[in-house]
């Protein structure tokens, strides 16, 4: 029997808990029960490929891309399964140099969501499984059924407990460590960390971009918490420095990730596998929709970036600065999730933005556009309010000026809302 259209398949998705798209209140779940029950009723997917799963508070998409393009270069067949998407649902999941087809898509959550009636029918724990949970087995589907020699998972929410935690990642990788989804992982980095590393099993590799300072103190030394953990399980590790650029940060924890399994005797079809696989192609094959993105708008640059913690946004204008890509203040068209720290990222825009223009995305938990507009300017932000993203970018865009410039950011609801808007427009985007 042929699976139903993507449409209608997405309709039956669309019924279960949607927590991206829910305010997240204390723990979302206690354990992995519902998403096990679903691995064991579709055949064990997740043991189909090896593994390499990447945790962390930003920064995990591009270097979950640097690192499956790494592997690519040494001929491995690669999928890669990402979030939240842009656009399309489709962006999250890569089948080596494309996202995956709507037929496979409708096939795999299909697959999904009749394991989910099963276990409703057995009165099992797969009948909790949420939204994130069936995206994630036909995500696990997709790869199995496409042959995959790897997947490169990256973590949706935390790592403990997350939907993808039950793959056995050969390496493990830990980006950056922030203050986000403080109510659901803990208030202090040393708790966050330690959701983070929840991802770490017996036998694999570390590659880590948190290292440890105990300058922080206790509460707030992230990489003490995970090298303790490392120690515990017995797992090898090594860790950069975050030096240079955002991007080459990313870079620099990628190439790490690719030379510790090298290290481990894997070698590719076209050869040893390392970090150098990682090359000027491959970074740009990685690059991925609405972060550091640039488009031009009326003969305005526009560059979209989803960030939505400070120090985020913070490395965001400091890389565009360092590249030259703009000059001067942006106009910033700026939507935040109400579980984001309104306050500190407009704080990081103190000095930096020449006016923000505050919007909300339609069915998306987005703070009151005229909330953002009166913390702004309590901050000293020139700032407007506007009932829709394009309306806010017309604004911009005229603000702007052909002297200026705008910047996108604070979600990837408001980005995904308009980067089909400036493709259309424009084209494909600038490099």
């Amino acid at each position: 029997m042929n699976a139903p259209s993507l449409h209608a398949t997405l309709e039956r998705l669309n019924g279960r808990i949607n927590w991206e798209k829910r305010l997240r209140k204390g723990a979302m779940r206690m354990d992995l029960a519902s998403m096990r029950d679903l691995m064991e009723r579709l055949g064990h997917p997740e043991r189909s490929f090896r593994a390499v799963h990447v945790a962390g508070s930003k920064g995990k998409g591009s270097v979950s891309r640097l690192i499956a393009e790494g592997l690519r270069a040494a001929g491995f067949s690669v999928g890669v399964y990402a979030s939240p998407h842009v656009e399309r649902l489709n962006e999250r999941v890569r089948l080596n140099a494309a996202w995956i087809d709507d037929d496979a898509l409708a096939r795999c959550l299909h697959q999904a969501l009749e394991a989910r009636e099963a276990a409703e029918q057995a009165g099992t724990a797969g009948t909790e499984a949420t939204w994130f949970d069936l995206v994630t087995a036909a995500a696990f589907c997709a790869f199995r059924e496409a042959e995959v020699d790897w997947a490169v998972v990256e973590v949706g929410l935390g790592g403990r407990l997350d939907s993808t935690n039950v793959v056995r990642g050969e390496l493990c990788v830990i980006t950056t460590i922030d203050l986000e989804h403080t109510d659901i992982l803990g208030e202090t980095r040393a708790l966050i960390a330690a959701e983070k590393a929840g991802i770490l099993k017996p036998g694999s590799v570390l590659a880590c971009g948190v290292p440890r300072d105990a300058s922080r103190g206790r509460d707030e030394d992230a990489g003490r918490v995970i090298a303790t953990q490392a120690a515990n399980l017995g797992v090898y590790w090594e860790c950069t420095q975050p030096r240079g650029t955002f991007d080459q940060r990313n870079q620099a924890l990628a190439r790490l990730g690719l030379d510790l399994l090298g290290g481990r005797g894997i070698v590719g079809p076209n050869g040893v596998l390392s970090g150098d696989c990682i090359t000027e192609g491959a970074v740009a094959a990685a690059r991925l929709p609405g972060r550091l993105e640039k488009f031009s708008a009326q003969g305005v640059p526009v560059v979209l970036d989803g960030a939505h913690v400070a120090s985020s946004l913070q490395a965001v204008l400091d890389q565009l600065e360092a590249q030259k890509v703009a000059i001067g203040s942006p106009q910033v068209v700026l939507a935040l999730g109400q579980d984001k720290d309104a306050r500190a990222l407009l704080k990081t825009l103190v000095g930096r933005a020449d006016r923000v223009h505050c919007t909300s995305v339609e069915g998306s938990l987005h703070r009151p556009p005229a909330e953002l507009e009166a913390l702004a300017s309590s901050l000293g932000l020139a700032a407007q309010t506007h009932a829709t993203p394009d309306e806010a970018l017309r604004s911009a865009l005229r603000e702007a000026g052909r002297d200026g410039w705008v910047l996108v950011t604070g979600s990837l609801h408001l980005v995904g809302a308009l980067r089909s808007q400036l493709s259309a427009d424009r084209g494909d985007p600038e490099s």
